[in-house]
């Protein structure tokens, strides 16, 4: 019996492979053998998650007619992966991806790093700042004092509790946007509402449009769901949305939902002018899209006099176009698993009826959290010290980055948590690889792009600061010399760090 469970084309992974060598090799880089290269490019895109274990791979003849190489060169190639515990095969059955013995399996998105590696690692993985205290028990506290009267009850509210809901929609009308409760839907974080949204609105096949870069762990919520990626690429720096683009997108492919984070754009830090957010909703109701518009860093401005602009929704007064997407994770902590939806009445009512199908409702002591931080001013309050946190993060990274690895290029955004960065013409995969080695662990480009795009990036999050910001650039710069170096396996020990 066959040991593989999904299978990669041989277009596909010639075109995966294709990424990590479309940018310029680094400065005193040694060329390895063809075998070589190619083993190691299968090697990292295993490591990444962006092949899958236990995927059959391309015959020998068919991959190396789509790399324009010689078949023993992939047979040679195969034979390496082998050795290393990286392909397994077996005669009528093929060859397909492994992992050696011991090796964790690679994630498809971006987890947080495990606690037991916290102490030799520094997490650059993962964009969100630890618990803001005294607030998060405060409000716990104050959610066990309110808990009594739910607890009489049954406990699922699957569209959330009714108190949150009517306070959400105050919060939202007070920015302008009327809002009732039933436009509202309180979810398992932004991922399970924008899940919800997926099945709702986009089934297997159907064609999604996207920013290019976007959102790792959304791009790889829906290729699970089986949508079609359309990415649409990002103007440059910090400008925001190419408008041309997008009319052509939506125009020429018409997909069925488009998503966008239009404030402090996660990776780029983004953020899209008013005349922009017009623009767009009025294209994608001209094309009968769906525009998902993600709310999670709204709150995140970063420098004084910063001027926001009117929410996306606010564009969309009849509501039949644009969907909202908020969540307590990034203002205020990530183990606060609290989203919510904004839609028309019709659409929550229709993603409540689906979600007897899926989880249900979301955990009722923290929607009394939630509802006691909104409702007491200690949101407002949590908030401005996340603010000055991320702010002080960032200057520090920036200043450490600069230092240690002026090649790189990056523009510094007003607000958000994320860093865009192009390395200097090194490959991002390569650099996530060695930066396990020297003890930083940071996301390449690519799981932020489609199809292998953005192998030139990393994407660095404001989480560390001080010292442990000055200690990662360190550990990257060390990195960046083993890519250029040519150097694969071993390299130096990583350093436990005390702050």
């Amino acid at each position: 019996m066959a040991q593989w469970t999904s299978a990669v084309g041989a277009a596909q992974l010639a075109r995966l492979l294709k990424s990590q060598q479309d940018r310029p090799a680094g400065p005193g880089t040694r060329r390895p053998p063809a075998y070589r290269a190619l083993a190691d490019g299968i090697r990292l895109l295993v490591l990444e998650g962006r092949v899958p274990v236990a995927a059959r791979l391309p015959a020998e003849r068919e991959l190396a007619l789509a790399l324009s190489v010689s078949r023993t060169t992939v047979a040679a190639a195969y034979e390496a992966l082998r050795g290393e515990g990286f392909l397994e095969s077996r005669r009528g059955a093929g060859s397909w991806t492994a992992v050696p013995a011991g090796n964790p399996l690679p994630a498809r998105g971006l987890e947080p790093l495990p606690p037991e590696a916290l102490g030799s690692m520094i997490d650059l993985g993962c964009a969100a700042l630890p618990a803001p205290e005294p607030w998060l028990t405060r409000a716990v506290q104050g959610a066990l004092e309110e808990l009594p009267p739910y607890a009489h009850t049954h406990g699922d509210y699957p569209a959330g509790l009714p108190a949150l809901r009517s306070m959400i929609a105050e919060r939202y009308a007070a920015r302008g946007i009327p809002t009732m409760p039933e436009q509202i839907m309180v979810t398992t974080g932004a991922m399970g509402a924008i899940d919800a949204i997926c099945h709702l609105f986009a089934g297997r096949g159907e064609r999604v449009a996207v920013e290019s870069p976007s959102y790792a762990n959304i791009l790889q919520l829906m290729r699970e769901a089986g949508a079609r990626l359309v990415p649409v690429a990002m103007a440059e720096g910090l400008a925001g949305w190419d408008m041309d683009r997008w009319r052509q997108v939506l125009r020429d492919a018409a997909p069925r939902i488009a998503y966008v984070v239009a404030d402090f754009h996660n990776p780029t830090g983004a953020l899209a002018d008013d005349d922009q957010r017009r623009r767009l909703v009025d294209a994608a109701r001209s094309a009968g899209t769906v525009l998902v518009a993600d709310e999670t860093m709204s709150e995140l401005w970063l420098d004084p006099g910063v001027e926001m602009p009117r929410p996306v929704c606010s564009f969309d007064p009849a509501g039949s176009t644009v969907i909202t997407v908020g969540s307590a994770s990034k203002a205020f902590w990530a183990g606060m698993r609290i989203g919510w939806v904004r839609a028309a009445p019709d659409v929550i009512r229709s993603l409540v009826a689906a979600r007897a199908y899926a989880d249900l409702g979301t955990p009722v002591l923290e929607q009394l959290a939630v509802n006691w931080l909104f409702g007491t001013g200690g949101w407002e309050q949590a908030v401005q010290v996340r603010r000055a946190q991320a702010r002080e993060n960032r200057d520090a990274l920036v200043a450490a980055v600069r230092r240690e690895l002026p090649g790189w290029e990056f523009e510094v955004p007003r607000g958000g948590l994320t860093l865009w960065v192009r390395t200097g013409g090194l490959s991002g995969s390569r650099l996530a690889e060695a930066g396990e080695r020297v003890g930083v662990r940071v996301p390449s480009g690519p799981r932020f792009g489609v199809d292998g795009a953005f192998e030139g990036y990393v994407r660095l999050p404001f989480t560390v600061g001080g010292a442990v910001a000055e200690e990662a650039a360190v550990r990257l710069a060390a990195a960046a010399r083993l890519v250029e170096s040519g150097g694969a396996g071993g390299g130096e020990a990583p350093r436990t760090f005390v702050a």
